[in-house]
């Protein structure tokens, strides 16, 4: 069935908020994130220190992707305030791997003692943190930093062989918003 929404966000105070051709902008100080806003049938404005998104011909699928959009630009505002951080751990049982941070790309070295180094991406704006067997991850952009931990599991995932006895590799071990661990 075919609804009018109207959904309103405020934004935070000392955030400038932008929106032009489907890219939303926030600034606060030095930091700046982005992030491209397409939802068909849905207008996106930005007025009186609030954003508004309207449709008046929305179903629950539009009604889906506005609530989404809207979480993402809480996590944006979240970010403009203070980093998210990843804290991951790298286990080894026999063979000592080594991590080494080269420009945008993590090297691991002799996991599970192979000879060809495996690499994981560290994408744009992602602060990247090893002392020894501990890796910390941190950004303003939290997508971008999520994304760099999954990219560090899952270059040392193991493949094909029992994980009761081959239990190495980089694992997350805590997340922001993971209230099981704080």
């Amino acid at each position: 069935m075919k609804t009018k929404i109207r959904e309103l966000m405020e934004i935070p105070e000392g955030v400038q908020c932008t929106y032009e051709k489907k890219l939303f902008t926030c600034r606060k100080g030095e930091v700046e994130l982005q992030k491209i806003i397409n939802i068909p049938k849905t207008q996106v404005k930005i007025e009186n220190n609030n954003i508004l998104f309207l449709s008046n011909t929305a179903n629950k699928v539009e009604k889906k992707k506005i609530s989404t959009f809207l979480a993402h630009l809480r996590n944006m505002f979240s970010g403009l305030e203070e980093k998210f951080v990843y804290q991951l751990e790298s286990a080894n049982v026999h063979f000592p791997m080594t991590l080494k941070l080269e420009g945008d790309k993590l090297k691991i070295s002799n996991f599970l003692g192979e000879k060809i180094s495996r690499v994981a991406q560290v994408l744009p704006n992602v602060e990247v943190e090893i002392k020894g067997n501990e890796i910390t991850i941190s950004s303003h952009n939290k997508e971008s930093a999520g994304q760099t931990a999954a990219n560090f599991e899952k270059a040392t995932k193991v493949k094909g062989r029992d994980r009761r006895i081959f239990q190495d590799g980089i694992f997350i071990t805590h997340k922001p918003g993971d209230k099981s661990r704080d």
